[in-house]
C-alpha cells in the first residue's frame, strides 16, 4: 500500500506542478515577486493537501507560538522533500536557502528564483558563503523568514550529520530570533520517491536559541535543542530502520 500511495501521489505531484507551473508564466513575464510567492504558497498547500489525503498522513505542528512576527532564522532538521513545502504554509514570507541545482528544474526553477529563494552554489567555496550572508541580510531587512537546513543535506530519521559552517556564520550576523525545529518527516515521505507511509507526521518548533558567537557553542546549543525537542515529543534521535513498512508488520 505504501508503494501504491507513493505512485498515486507522485502522479498528483507531477500534474499539479505542471498545471500550476504553466499557469504562472504570465507572472514570470511580469517578474512580480509578490504574486510569485503567493502562487508558490498555493502550490505548497495543494501539494500537502494531496500528500495528506492520498497517503493518509496527518500533519501535526507544535510550537507555533515560538514563531514571533517579523524576520527569523529557522534552523530545521531535514529528512524529506516535505520539509521544503511545509514552511510555505507556516510563515508569512518564507525564504529557503536552497542548492543552486534546484533552480535548473524546468517550470519550478524559474519560480524559485522569482520568489526570492536564496540559491547557493556549493562548488563556489568561500564566495558561496559570502553570497549567502549578503542575501540573507537583505532578506531579513525585507522582513522575511529564512529557512535553512543546518546539516546541509537530507538525513535519515534519527541520523546525525555534522552541522555545516554556514548556519554559524548566519547566526553571527543575524540580529533576529534563531528558531530550532525538529521533525520526523522522513518516516512518512521517504527518500525513496516511491514510498509514502501513513501516520502522524510531526513538526516541532522550539524556543529561540540564545545568541552565540563561537562556532562550537552555537552548534552544541542547536544540537541540544534538537535533542530536547526529540526527547520531549518522542521523535527519533537515533538511526531508525525505515525499510520496514509498518502496514506489513
Amino acid at each position: 500500500m505504501s508503494i501504491l500511495r507513493g505512485v498515486l501521489f507522485n502522479l498528483y505531484l507531477f500534474w499539479i506542478t505542471l498545471f500550476m507551473g504553466l499557469g504562472t508564466i504570465p507572472i514570470r513575464l511580469m517578474k512580480n515577486q509578490t504574486l510569485a510567492l503567493s502562487c508558490a504558497k498555493l502550490w505548497a498547500r495543494a501539494v500537502l493537501a494531496g500528500f495528506t489525503r492520498i497517503c493518509s498522513v496527518r500533519i501535526e505542528v507544535t510550537g507555533r507560538e515560538n514563531l514571533p512576527p517579523g524576520p527569523l532564522l529557522i534552523a530545521s532538521q531535514h529528512q524529506s522533500f516535505f520539509d521544503g513545502f511545509i514552511w510555505m504554509t507556516l510563515v508569512d514570507r518564507p525564504d529557503y536557502i536552497i542548492k543552486s541545482e534546484l533552480t535548473r528544474i524546468p517550470v519550478v526553477g524559474p519560480m524559485l528564483l522569482l520568489t526570492g529563494m536564496i540559491a547557493i552554489d556549493r562548488k563556489a567555496g568561500p564566495k558561496a558563503l559570502r553570497d549567502m550572508m549578503r542575501d540573507t541580510k537583505a532578506a531579513h531587512a525585507d522582513n522575511r523568514q529564512i529557512i535553512i537546513f543546518p546539516e546541509g543535506t537530507r538525513t535519515l530519521p534519527g541520523e546525525r550529520h555534522p552541522i555545516q559552517p554556514g548556519i554559524v556564520a548566519l547566526a553571527r550576523q543575524a540580529d533576529v530570533p534563531i528558531v530550532p525545529v525538529a521533525t520526523d518527516s522522513g518516516l512518512f515521505w521517504d527518500r525513496n520517491a516511491w514510498l509514502k507511509r501513513p501516520g502522524t507526521l510531526h513538526v516541532v518548533i522550539g524556543q529561540s536559541l540564545p545568541p552565540q558567537q563561537e562556532r562550537k557553542a552555537f552548534t552544541q546549543a542547536l544540537e541540544s535543542a534538537w535533542d530536547d525537542l526529540c526527547t520531549t515529543h518522542t521523535l527519533p534521535r537515533d538511526p531508525v530502520d525505515n525499510s520496514v513498512d509498518p502496514e506489513n508488520v
